[in-house]
């Protein structure tokens, strides 16, 4: 990637009219010499530095700001309520919108959702425009494929990025001329349905044009071994999948038909997408489940390296390693440890840390779990021990006040220090505290939230499978043998727990609570969760509104006793918080862009 982003330069003159002259280093051309697109489209090196652009437009989503907040639903709180918690869904422009967003910056402190994806979208427009210019493109076609294939996943792509928050927008599919009549249907807001669809055109050209992998193609010799964040057929299976299923979702379907059901049709449609993804993931060995032993490789590495391992398929741009020390982990650990850079602790809620299920591989609600609400932290699934910090667990190796949490009643991590955990505990899935953390191990931490990883395709598979017509538990893909329920099994058996007892597979609504419950526990603080809810159309079910803290007192032996979950806030949710307000100076510029219901 470092090879071809030495001729983005070239490139942004195209986009932003900047002058010939400041590309003279690139192009070793004579300061009077002019720059033509022939010099940005006419080879595949200096076109593929213009579609570097678009990477430049991945948003890192917890790195926005000196840290935003990023997730939305019940997964976590700070010393105090977050905006949206009190139904304030114009806050965080940091994360959404911002004075400071700069799609062409490689600052990830300047990167916005809304700015970023609108750039990018022109520039794929621009892109798909000039790969098809007569004359101007000259190249082989298995290097036009990979130009064009990228140009349209990342039109899917971003757009998917808006629709998510935002919902259904027109689907712009050439360059605009400034002058152009914005009034006319083809700039008619679309539902997410009808926006979706579109997606999946260009998801599925996409994934015809790319290749499995850049280090298997000819154009991706040239940075061989370091193509891993390059957009191949996995990217664009895996989002065609996504819109897919977003689009059958309840909410999604309610919005178009007024139906609060799946769309059994679209369902099926996204299953074969994701399992034409696990059928090339199976006969390549691309893309396979990281192995536990090294699971958290998917979300963090020590030393400057790159995570995701062998299973995550998408993951933010890296603009700057040493960002992650100002941002993610001093977000996210006890201020006592030098660490916090201002930002508020973000902890987990107790109430969200109840889907995790027990050693035997049971939910805490169920009789035979075993589970204690009086000793909540014993005999849990193992992936409640790499994810959360509770009282008495080594924070860092460094003797002194905090090399043990003290997470009770007046203990130090509780109430000593200030921000403290609001909750009763911390979570390490970003901050992997424990007994090999400290400071200087901390400054060179690189830990990402994915975007894309193939346990979350194992989990999109099983539901999309349940909820197609003749679907369920044990039905399959029409072009993958595996059913949903084995789907399920293979996240939950890599967890080191054993297959879903047969009575949480006997109906499809009974499969589709352990889904979500295992959805909320593989996935946790991805930010999957917030799309989940409202796609569901339960994020103002009452059983997903309250945050909650445990209060206890240590007992001599380190156990907690006076054990009381407390209501820290209930989250002000109702309809119109399916989709987050567009700011106004964005739905006042034509007749045609309307604001989101409600808003």
């Amino acid at each position: 990637m470092k090879t071809i982003k030495y001729f983005i330069s070239i490139c942004l003159i195209f986009v932003l009219g900047i002058s010939a002259t400041s590309c003279e280093d690139y192009l070793d051309k004579a300061p009077e010499s002019d720059i033509t697109e022939k010099d940005a489209f006419g080879n595949f090196n200096s076109f593929q530095g213009f579609v570097e652009q678009m990477y430049n437009c991945i948003m890192d989503p917890d790195k926005g700001g000196a840290w935003n907040r990023c997730l939305f639903a019940d997964e976590t709180l700070g010393p105090s309520p977050y905006p949206f918690d009190q139904g304030n869904y114009w806050s965080n422009e940091t994360y959404f919108f911002g004075v400071a967003a700069s799609p062409t910056s490689l600052n990830s402190r300047d990167k916005r959702v809304w700015e970023n994806a609108w750039y990018a979208i022109r520039v794929a427009n621009l892109a798909l425009a000039k790969i098809e210019e007569e004359g101007l493109f000259s190249g082989s076609d298995e290097e036009k494929n990979h130009l064009k294939g990228q140009a349209l996943f990342f039109r899917g792509w971003f757009y998917f990025e808006i629709c998510r928050f935002w919902g259904g927008m027109p689907y712009v599919q050439k360059v605009i001329d400034p002058v152009e009549d914005m009034f006319s249907d083809e700039y008619a807001r679309l539902n997410f349905k009808e926006t979706a669809l579109k997606m999946t055109e260009d998801f599925r050209a996409a994934a015809n044009l790319l290749p499995n992998h850049w280090d298997q193609s000819g154009p991706g010799q040239a940075t061989k071994g370091h193509n891993h964040g390059r957009i191949n057929k996995f990217h664009a299976l895996g989002y065609l999948g996504k819109a897919y299923l977003f689009a059958a979702s309840p909410m999604i379907n309610e919005e178009a038909t007024g139906s609060n059901a799946y769309d059994a049709e679209l369902c099926a449609k996204a299953a074969q997408a994701f399992g034409e993804l696990l059928k090339l993931a199976d006969e390549t060995g691309i893309y396979k489940m990281q192995p536990w032993q090294t699971w958290t490789d998917c979300f963090w590495r020590w030393s400057y390296e790159r995570p995701g391992g062998t299973e995550c398929i998408m993951m933010p741009t890296i603009y700057d390693r040493g960002r992650v020390r100002w941002s993610t982990t001093g977000a996210m650990v006890p201020s006592s440890l030098g660490l916090n850079s201002g930002s508020s602790a973000d902890v987990p809620t107790h109430n969200y840390i109840k889907n995790y299920a027990m050693a035997n591989g049971l939910p805490i609600n169920d009789p035979e779990s075993g589970y204690n609400p009086n000793d909540p932290w014993t005999n849990r699934e193992p992936r409640f021990y790499k994810d959360i910090l509770y009282d008495g667990c080594q924070v860092w190796a460094t003797t002194g006040a905090d090399q043990f949490a003290q997470l009770y009643n007046g203990g130090r991590h509780r109430n000593g220090i200030n921000p403290a955990s609001s909750t009763g505990y911390y979570y390490k899935r970003y901050a992997p505290l424990g007994p090999d953390f400290t400071t200087s191990r901390a400054d060179q931490l690189q830990t990402y939230k994915p975007y894309l990883r193939l346990a979350d395709i194992y989990l999109m598979y099983a539901e999309a499978v349940n909820f197609s017509s003749n679907g369920g538990p044990n039905a399959a893909s029409s072009n993958y043998s595996m059913t949903a329920l084995e789907a399920v099994n293979t996240v939950r058996n890599r967890a080191q727990l054993p297959d879903l007892e047969s009575k949480y597979a006997a109906n499809r609504d009974v499969f589709f609570e352990e889904i979500i419950r295992e959805r909320a526990v593989e996935l946790a603080f991805e930010g999957q969760r917030f799309d989940d809810l409202r796609r569901w159309n339960r994020n103002y079910d009452p059983r997903y509104l309250e945050k909650t803290a445990v209060d206890f007192d240590r007992d001599s032996d380190g156990k907690p006793i006076n054990v009381r979950e407390r209501l820290v806030i209930k989250r002000a949710v109702d309809k119109k918080h399916n989709w987050l307000p567009i700011q106004t100076k964005y739905t006042t510029q034509y007749s045609g862009f309307p604001q989101n219901p409600g808003w």
